[in-house]
């Protein structure tokens, strides 16, 4: 056993074969003071798991078969460290749990994944999915609509990766439904592409969620299979959707220590009250139409020296159909890497609400999973640290 400075690696050699294992054990443990200025109408002073960075332990490994074809898995666990208890509804391996192989053609991999959007528009691009505390998703765009900080995994998917050739890489994937009888409800399927060369980054993703309550949102141990599985106001009312497209697009340009990045998404839940959810607004769910969310994003980031970031972004949310709703956004963040695995980071998120949201009441802000505003507006400031291992 070696121990190394990102993890602890088992390697093993058979000569027999001529193939060669190996296992890594990683980790992140970070932990946050918050403050939240309007917490139901009252301030609030807590602390946050996983603000910045989600802690997590996970197992990652690939055996070479010979031919260039490798089998590989990865089995992660998410967990808050204020009190012990698995995040993602309970799931032991909620973060990501599959089993593949690649080769020079490509990436095959089967389990509970994260989705295209995810890796190449909100992960990379986004300022919520990568310096502005992603972990705790407060830096996320309201409700996290276009899934680019990753609230929801998608359960039962395949998924296939291009190589990358010259910087581009693609991928497809489908998770089945499971409904005896039907291969459409509650599947899922989404594309995306990746480009990635020298001082430019660009990003595109497509996702189609059926009946998305229950095959998307409704995707953790804890989830109901008759009721509401959405967390916000901002887009719990259209739980009824029949289906849920998101598009995101984005790029971003690095000159030297800068990188500033666009991102536009838009999320469509169509068809609501088709699929039934127990107390859902009856006024919501009686509505045969649909509403769109389009979300603006503008992030700009830093790095004073090669150990220290600063990071600043604008996002406009407009949700219109059924409500109208309106949502701007600023977050700001610090980031300080005192080693290679252990950071002190703060920052803040201020969020603007109006118009009217998805339950069709006077819209409020709610930055993240936070306790929502009694009114339209909301600061959530936060000063933590991380350790990785």
């Amino acid at each position: 056993m070696k121990k190394c400075v990102v993890g602890i690696s088992l390697s093993l050699s058979i000569t027999a074969a001529y193939a060669q294992s190996s296992i890594a054990l990683y980790g992140v443990v970070d932990d946050a003071l918050t403050f939240n200025s309007n917490a139901g109408g009252q301030r609030q002073y807590f602390l946050t798991s996983g603000a910045k960075t989600a802690n997590r332990w996970g197992l990652t490994g690939t055996e070479d078969l010979g031919g260039g074809v490798k089998t590989l898995f990865s089995i992660e666990t998410g967990f808050s460290n204020n009190n012990g208890a698995l995040l993602q509804g309970g799931a032991i391996f909620g973060r990501q749990a599959y089993v593949g192989l690649s080769s020079n053609l490509g990436t095959l991999t089967f389990g509970r994944q994260y989705s295209s959007g995810y890796w190449y528009v909100g992960g990379p691009l986004t300022s919520g999915g990568g310096w502005a505390f992603s972990g705790s998703g407060y830096g996320a765009h309201p409700g996290d609509v276009d899934n680019l900080d990753s609230f929801n995994r998608v359960n039962n998917a395949v998924i296939y990766t291009t190589p990358k050739i010259n910087g581009l890489t693609g991928s497809a994937m489908y998770s089945f439904g499971g409904v005896p009888g039907s291969t459409a409800e509650h599947q899922i399927w989404a594309l995306g592409a990746g480009y990635a060369n020298g001082s430019i980054t660009m990003g595109v993703g497509y996702q189609v969620a059926n009946q998305p309550n229950f095959s998307f949102y409704g995707n953790n141990p804890s989830s109901s299979t008759t009721g509401n599985n959405m967390w916000s106001p901002v887009n719990q009312g259209y739980a009824s959707a029949g289906s849920q497209k998101i598009f995101s697009a984005g790029a971003a340009y690095t000159l030297g220590s800068a990188t500033i990045a666009a991102i536009y998404s838009n999320t469509r839940y169509s068809d609501l009250g088709t699929t039934a959810v127990a107390g859902l607004n009856p006024t919501e769910a009686g509505y045969r139409g649909g509403e769109t969310f389009n979300v603006g994003e503008l992030n700009f980031k830093y790095m004073l020296t090669p150990a220290f970031l600063l990071g600043v972004s604008y996002a406009y949310t407009h949700s219109s159909g059924v409500n109208d709703a309106r949502y701007q956004q600023v977050d700001f963040g610090l980031d300080y890497f005192v080693s290679k695995r252990t950071d002190f980071y703060g920052g803040a998120i201020y969020q603007h609400a109006a118009g009217t949201n998805s339950l069709g009441m006077p819209a409020v802000a709610e930055i993240g999973p936070t306790t929502p505003s009694l009114n339209n507006h909301q600061i959530v400031a936060i000063l933590g640290f991380g350790h990785r291992f």
